[in-house]
Order: structure tokens, then C-alpha cells, then sequence
């Protein structure tokens, strides 16, 4: 590759770096995207107590990230001018060619700050969406209405699944489709594919017998993500497989809630909480299943290493969820909501284990990180018109 007439420089702004796809997106693109062809900066709010940061993976890359703490909290319309008047010195300052935000109190925020700062190329992604099951239906369409302006200030607005484009255009309005492309998510899924399926170190660790049938659940403990649904299904798959075991694992608001419903339902000893893990491949690898319960998602990054890692899935059929599994061709959907139905799904997985290697492959195709680098290389070059 000839060397740049000047590097790209992009600044990348993020709400905060909690447990998520989100975190690991940009902390990765962060890192990858670096000398001599670019010059990328992370921009992040705090992380609240009860998150987990995942400040230690971009550190881990290399990426230090400056730390703008307000980044991170709730939407508050006078605290939020404070807010925006340190993005925007911070942006005029360092003057970048792209401003790319994430998530939505970053992607307001940074992108009106941009626009104000009048930087060239203004960039923002979806990894999903707070306009269903979040918010009470005022606040919801404050959001809406918020998302539509800023959307007029934004050059290209990306989602990670056609589902995404297509819901945000059509069904929310935030933009025209001609303004909204798909670039899906990339993560570094190595680790889950060379890790040995059934190791047995993951269960060892926690005293989970190790003939267990053991189905998981990994992610933040809060309301989206409907524990109370797994659990009541867990008991469910209990009194159908005595043996069954099921894990926990993250933290949250909702954890104390749950603990409680473990004792009501009867699942004491059979239900194990590990809080937060920084390396859950060996937990992908001694599951039999792992289950997305949520109430709405967008690409959950734990379906995606589960897959890579060989461990089939069960997931609630909400947000970008039909579009990553093919619409049930890479695992199982279920309805929202539906204990019964989930609860099948989960027997079923348990009791004859599906085959997922056509699913762990698609999952290593579309979602490495090289991928995503050259896919956002690529967009970045026919924004900016600069040579390298």
C-alpha cells in the first residue's frame, strides 16, 4: 500500500465502554485502523458501578481512550449543554476528517457537536435501537423525534442487519433507506473458535457437575434482557430434565431480583451467578446451549461467539436476532415472551444436541474482524476522497 498523503483521521465517540458488542466494536476499530493510513481517537463516557467496563479490553489493544465522564450518563437537557460544549472544544481542537458516534446519547450528542464544529463527514451507528421496550411511550417518542433531526445532520447512518435498515426506515422514519447502510459487526472470534468444546475448566471452576445438561445466559442483568423469562423457563426444563443446570453469567440492576426468583422457583443448587467474566470463551465451550431471552436486542455478540465457539442457541425472535440466525436456519427462535415455547427449545437443544458447524462458520465468514476493518476502510475512503 503506498504511503498516505496524510493519515484519515477519525474521531469515534461511544457512551460508555460497558459490557457489550458496542465496546468491543470500537475499541477494535480503534486500534485497527491506525498508522500510517489513519489516526483514530476514542472518545467514551464512565461506566456506571453495577456495567462492568470494558476499559481494560481497549487498553488491551493499545487504545487509550479519552474520557469525557458526562458521555455516559442519561439524557438530562441541562447537563447534556455542558456535555456538548466539551465535545465540541474537544472536536475543534483536534479537528478530525469523520466523526463516527455510537450508541444514542453518544450518536446526539457527537453528532450535533460535529455538525456545529463543521466536520467534513458526520457518521453514526445503530447496533440497535431504544424505540421499543425501554422507555415509556412519552420519553420513546422524544427519542424518536431527536433521532430524526440529528438524522438530518448525519451523511451515512449504519445498521449491522438489513432487519435494522428496514425498521428504522420504514417503520421509524429516522432517515431515507439511500441514507442508511449495512456494515454488521466484527469482533476477534478466534479465541472462541480454537477453544476445545467441553473442556470441562469452565465447570470445574464453579462446581457444576460435568454431566450436566447446562444451559446459559450471558449479558447485563437488566430489564431488557428478561432474566425473569429464563428462569421461569429454567424451571421448566428442570421438571423435564432433573439433571439440567443453568449459568448466569454478568451483573446488574436485576440481579437481586433474580436471585430472589431462584429461591421461589425452586432452583436453588441448580442455578449458578458468576458476575461479570472478562474471558467467557471456556464457559461457550462447556455449554449445551446458550439463550438470548431478551424483550429486544439488536446483534447480540454472545450469539456470535457461542456460534464460533461450536454452542448451539436459543434466542427470543426480537430485534436483529432473525436476520443474524437466518431466520432459525443457524438456531432456534422463539416468540418473545413465550415461556412454554422457550423452554421447548431449550429441552430440545439439550436433549439432541443440533449440529451448528454450518452456523459456526457463517458466524467466522461474516463476522471477523478483518472484515469489518476493510468493509470500514472501504466506507471511510469513498467519504473522505483522500488518496492513500
Amino acid at each position: 500500500m503506498p504511503a498516505p498523503e496524510r493519515p484519515i483521521r477519525v474521531l469515534r465517540l461511544i457512551a460508555r465502554l460497558n459490557v457489550g458488542g458496542p465496546a468491543l466494536h470500537v475499541a477494535l476499530l480503534t486500534a485497527r485502523l491506525g498508522p500510517p493510513e489513519y489516526e483514530s481517537i476514542l472518545v467514551c463516557g464512565s461506566v456506571g458501578a453495577e456495567e462492568g467496563d470494558m476499559r481494560y479490553y481497549a487498553e488491551s489493544l493499545g487504545v487509550e481512550p479519552i474520557i469525557i465522564p458526562e458521555l455516559g450518563r442519561a439524557l438530562h437537557p441541562a447537563r447534556d449543554l455542558v456535555t456538548l460544549w466539551k465535545v465540541y472544544r474537544l472536536i475543534r481542537r483536534l479537528r478530525p476528517d469523520v466523526v463516527h458516534t455510537h450508541t444514542a446519547k453518544a450518536g446526539f450528542v457527537g453528532r450535533l457537536a460535529a455538525r456545529l464544529a463543521g466536520v467534513p463527514i458526520i457518521v453514526h451507528t445503530f447496533h440497535g435501537h431504544v424505540f421499543q421496550g425501554y422507555f415509556g411511550k412519552r420519553q420513546t417518542q422524544l427519542f424518536l423525534w431527536l433521532e430524526r433531526l440529528i438524522g438530518r445532520m448525519t451523511d451515512v447512518i449504519l445498521t449491522l442487519t438489513g432487519d435494522l435498515r428496514d425498521e428504522l426506515a420504514d417503520v421509524y422514519r429516522i432517515a431515507p433507506k439511500e441514507k442508511i447502510r449495512i456494515l454488521p459487526l466484527g469482533l476477534d472470534l478466534e479465541p472462541y473458535a480454537r477453544t476445545p468444546r467441553r473442556t470441562g475448566d469452565f465447570r470445574r471452576a464453579w462446581g457444576i457437575p460435568p454431566a450436566a445438561p447446562l444451559a446459559g445466559i450471558v449479558g447485563r442483568m437488566v430489564p431488557i434482557k428478561n432474566h425473569d423469562l429464563f428462569l421461569r423457563a429454567a424451571a421448566a426444563v428442570k421438571r423435564a430434565l432433573p439433571e439440567a443446570h443453568f449459568v448466569i453469567i454478568g451483573d446488574g440492576e436485576t440481579r437481586a431480583a433474580a436471585e430472589a426468583q431462584v429461591e421461589a422457583l425452586g432452583l436453588r443448587g441448580a442455578v449458578t451467578f458468576t458476575g461479570w467474566q472478562r474471558d467467557v470463551a471456556p464457559a461457550y465451550a462447556d455449554m449445551d446451549v446458550l439463550v438470548i431471552s431478551s424483550d429486544n436486542e439488536g446483534t447480540p455478540t454472545a450469539v456470535i461467539q457461542a456460534l464460533a465457539g461450536g454452542c448451539p442457541v436459543v434466542c427470543t425472535a426480537v430485534g436483529g436476532i432473525p436476520d443474524l440466525l437466518e431466520g432459525g436456519a443457524l438456531g432456534a427462535l422463539v416468540p418473545p415472551g413465550d415461556e412454554a415455547a422457550l423452554a421447548g427449545a431449550m429441552i430440545a437443544a439439550l436433549q439432541e444436541p443440533p449440529d451448528v458447524s454450518a452456523a459456526q462458520a457463517a458466524m467466522l465468514d461474516r463476522y471477523s474482524a478483518d472484515r469489518l476493518i476493510r468493509d470500514m476502510d472501504t466506507l471511510y475512503r469513498s467519504l473522505t476522497h483522500l488518496t492513500l
